[in-house]
């Protein structure tokens, strides 16, 4: 059985491109591997360092993967912050981190691009951290995107270099997890690329049938195919492959028929898609109401979570001080 430990992030809904992407694979992963999944609480803070509402964020969020299926018996689902085992292996990593190798890292310099009036340290030093949350319960497999590939390597090298520098075999160096099928790309509803809380261009799994059906029928289209079976364009496409993941084979296959004929009438089919986005996404809505207001449920799997992420941790953190040279008197 493999380790996997994967990072959610702290703030903003989730919405069908998070769903149809990792998570339902998440909810797979979990009964066939030992998994841990942290909330990224501190991460948030290198790009929102004055949050609002950290707590209320992060209480969504959890109320949210519980909502989609994740399971906090089957695995560990805990508070980055709760973990504070995670901080001193931060900072005894960080030691091993040179700044040239940090401010080289592509997340970095996009980051300081978008934000030029807040490039902190914890920013520079986003890998080391992120090493740190994945090999304090020495991990072999990471689910990763293609934008976090550059972090997962340095992680693997911060363990490789721990490991040379103390002359021991003590960090697994972790591998990006292999889900063993291409994962569906949601696109978002302005037309072009994926689905995403930046781009504003999402359906979230809270909102209400009313603010769907507004998105869907803003959703980009053009005037219409004016020749039999010719090619979709990308802002058509993008409706079908939403409905590919809602809706019936029999409606799918109706406005395909339509389009082919130059039939197609996309003020009926953005209503049918926005009904079969409400029908799929209004169980979880219910779902992740009626957690959200169960204070009581959420402590005890924060608790829960904390615990069993600590049992893992100390033993790492308490090997690793002996293997630099921290004993006690």
């Amino acid at each position: 059985m493999e380790t996997v430990v994967s990072g959610i992030r702290s703030t903003g809904n989730l919405h069908l491109g998070n769903y149809f992407g990792a998570l339902k694979n998440f909810i797979k992963m979990q009964h066939e591997n030992n998994c841990f999944f942290f909330i990224a609480d501190y991460h948030s803070l290198t790009t929102h360092p004055t949050p609002g509402d950290l707590h209320g964020s992060v209480k969504q969020v959890l109320a949210e993967y519980l909502a989609c299926g994740l399971d906090p018996e089957a695995a560990t689902l805990y508070l980055q912050s709760d973990v504070p085992e995670v901080t001193e292996l931060y900072l005894l990593l960080n030691m091993n981190a040179y700044v040239g190798e940090l401010e080289r890292t592509t997340s970095f310099k996009d980051k300081v691009r978008k934000q030029p009036e807040n490039v902190n340290a914890g920013l520079l030093t986003y890998p080391v951290l992120m090493a740190a949350d994945i090999i304090i319960h020495n991990a072999s497999k990471v689910p990763v995107g293609k934008d976090q590939e550059q972090n997962l390597e340095m992680a693997r090298k911060f363990a490789r270099r721990f490991n040379n520098l103390y002359k021991v075999k003590y960090f697994t160096e972790p591998q990006p997890y292999n889900f063993g099928q291409v994962l569906i790309k949601i696109p978002g509803l302005d037309g072009t690329g994926k689905m995403g809380k930046s781009e504003g261009n999402g359906i979230y799994l809270v909102d209400d049938p009313k603010d769907i059906r507004k998105k869907v029928m803003r959703a980009v289209t053009d005037s219409g195919p004016t020749e039999m079976n010719s090619e979709m364009p990308e802002p058509i496409q993008n409706l079908f492959t939403l409905m590919d993941v809602v809706s019936e084979k029999s409606t799918i296959d109706f406005f395909k028929e339509k389009y082919a004929n130059c039939e197609i009438r996309y003020g009926d089919l953005k209503k049918q898609l926005a009904e079969d986005i409400i029908n799929f996404t209004s169980p979880i809505r219910e779902k992740i109401l009626e957690i959200s207001a169960n204070n009581n449920y959420l402590r005890k799997v924060a608790n829960m979570g904390a615990e069993k992420a600590r049992e893992s941790a100390s033993k790492t953190i308490k090997e690793v001080r002996e293997i630099i040279g921290f004993k006690p008197f």
